[in-house]
């Protein structure tokens, strides 16, 4: 079974903190029968010994994974077996330096390093061997998954569309309060933004620290307010950025999360849980109004009703709507907050590309198509504190998240779901295919 290991990494960290461990209280490993060394099942005539499955159990217990220890630790180890065979058969190994670096992100996504993970992990019994093979099989898993598959997997504009949109619930969940800096990775001091994002989230800092260093060095538009957003939806950040955000307290920083405009690094200022409704603030509607002259006449309702045979989408009312006056047909974009009392009441009732004729303005009848509703739109940023550094790069529009993930990041996002979907299908294959037995 693969582990997040944002969600695991914390409860590690806490081990760290304390100066005794004790496996009281958590669930106790179950012992393989036979001797430590000897094999306990074979996967392909590999074998997974006694004392690997101890150590997986007492690995997942310490982590406080579900299930039963041993029952998840065999699964676990029959699956990375499954896994590295089928990376070396595709000529895919890690080399001793990306284990390394492995071992080293994974325990820095809790604020350690890779030795003080590893000795919270010896407090609890578990060898670094356990977690060097853990690390290993993660790696060669995912190289081989890219190398099978990110070709081959797309993502339409539709789709992003769809992942964006309110129906799809974004924007409901826990609320967060953060600040922001995004780190160029162009530009003067581009060479230099991976160290100094790492030097951000190692360094523990007020929150006035922490908006003096986003006037200095942020690229977003909030580098003027040094760094601060309103409240945000949790999903409109980084999925990497996700898991960390929740277990941590106000004034912590993440470690630092590749972004398309380079690198970011958030510090939480306070966080809130949602809802299943979407807040109105953090909604923004596409819609386009065709005004048509009669007012609420029959004529005018023909005519509308005569367009909207030829447009089923906001797109095609312009080729419906040719040869009017131009001014007569108007989209907007815009936050639902600011959206005129009656019409967003009948945006309200209406779904994407559907329209409305109930209301007029003046002698002209309004036909009101919804083009699109997103829940991507944060609150406003506070207002700016200060000068910015003369020498802070350049502000990039498209950088930061006050606005919502841009497509870009949601295109990210629904590739890597596509690709673990596809990996999850391709290892039951391999497991349905594996001559797996015990002695």
């Amino acid at each position: 079974m693969m582990i997040r290991p944002t969600r695991l990494l914390t409860r590690l960290s806490a081990l760290c903190l304390a100066t005794t461990l004790s496996l009281g209280g958590m669930p106790a490993p179950v012992m393989a029968q036979g001797s430590p060394y000897a094999a306990a099942l074979y996967v392909n005539d590999r074998a997974v010994s006694n004392y690997e499955i101890e150590q997986r159990a007492r690995f997942m217990a310490l982590l406080g994974a579900p299930g039963d220890p041993k029952v998840e630790a065999e699964k676990g180890l029959i699956e990375d077996r499954l896994r590295l065979d089928a990376a070396r058969q595709a000529g895919i190994r890690a080399t001793p330096d990306q284990i390394k670096a492995g071992m080293t992100e994974f325990a820095s996504r809790a604020n350690l390093t890779a030795e003080q993970f590893v000795a919270a992990l010896a407090q609890g019994g578990v060898e670094a061997e356990t977690f060097r093979d853990f690390v290993e099989a993660g790696l060669v898993w995912r190289e081989l998954i890219r190398a099978r598959y990110a070709e081959k997997l797309t993502v339409s504009d539709a789709e992003i569309d769809r992942a964006m949109s309110v129906t799809e619930n974004r924007g409901a969940g826990p609320q967060v309060l953060v600040s922001e800096i995004i780190l160029p990775m162009t530009g003067k001091y581009g060479h230099l933004a991976s160290r100094r994002a790492r030097e951000l989230a190692e360094g523990g800092m007020s929150q006035a620290e922490f908006a003096r260093l986003a006037r200095k060095y942020s690229s977003a538009p909030s580098r003027d307010a040094g760094g601060q957003i309103g409240w945000i939806p949790l999903t409109n950040l980084p999925t990497e950025a996700r898991g960390p955000l929740m277990q941590m307290r106000p004034g912590d920083v993440t470690q630092p999360v590749r972004v398309p405009e380079g690198i970011a690094v958030f510090q939480l200022r306070a966080l809130k849980d949602g809802g299943d409704k979407v807040d109105p603030n953090q909604i923004t509607v596409d819609y386009a109004e065709l005004l048509l002259p009669g007012g609420g006449s029959a004529e005018a309702r023909t005519e509308a009703a005569g367009i909207l045979a030829r447009a089923d989408s906001c797109d095609m009312l312009y080729t419906a709507a040719r040869g009017l006056p131009a001014n007569q047909l108007q989209r907007k974009t815009e936050a639902l907050s600011r959206v005129p009392r009656d019409v967003a009441a009948e945006l309200a009732k209406l779904d994407e590309n559907e329209a409305s004729t109930a209301l007029v303005r003046g002698n002209a009848l309004v036909l009101l198509m919804l083009c699109k509703r997103t829940a991507t739109s944060a609150l406003q940023a506070p207002a700016p504190q200060g000068a910015p550094d003369p020498e802070a790069p350049r502000i990039n529009e498209d950088a930061g998240f006050a606005k919502g993930p841009s497509r870009e990041v949601v295109r990210a996002e629904l590739l890597n779901r596509k690709l673990g979907d596809t990996a999850d299908a391709y290892l039951a294959e391999l497991k349905a295919n594996a001559l797996i037995r015990r002695p």
